[in-house]
């Protein structure tokens, strides 16, 4: 891990898996931010991009490969490290995941071992991440804007 400390978004609507897997990421070192939804997530993500997100497929409002699809689409967001973690096992869905941008899988439930293991690859190539940074969303006007003249 480098110097500072990584930042884990989880985006889990079920709030025993949540509980769990944050548990074992901060156990391990990692800040972790937990959110129930992809709205939430974006809300958070617009504030400061984590190194890594850990996403059920199964979300309330727009749903876990929407989700996935609409970060990697978005230039801002578009190498972020992705993590699925689902119930469901049926490998068209695992494949859909991979498809939108998913670059890892775990199922639930899971052995720690196993998540320590997929967060630490997905990790150690990620680049360090300037928390000031903020995210410009495509509904936001530029601020260049309000400070030209108006004749």
């Amino acid at each position: 891990m480098n110097d500072r400390e990584r930042e884990v978004l989880l985006v889990e609507p079920e709030t025993v898996v949540s509980e769990v897997t944050a548990f074992r990421l901060e156990l391990l070192g990692y800040r972790v931010v937990c959110v129930e939804s992809a709205e939430a997530a974006f809300a958070q993500i617009s504030d400061s991009i984590p190194d890594l997100i850990i996403t059920d497929l199964v979300l309330p409002g727009l749903d876990g490969m929407g989700f996935i699809e609409r970060l990697t689409t978005n230039e801002d967001t578009s190498d972020l490290r992705i993590l699925v973690l689902s119930i469901d096992a049926d490998l068209s869905r695992v494949q859909g995941a991979y498809n939108v941008g998913a670059r890892d899988f775990i199922v639930v439930p899971f052995h720690p071992e196993v998540l320590e293991e997929k967060v630490s690859k997905l990790l150690a190539d990620a680049p360090v991440r300037d928390r000031s940074v903020k995210v410009v969303t495509a509904t936001a006007e530029p601020a260049v804007a309000h400070a030209l003249p108006t004749n």
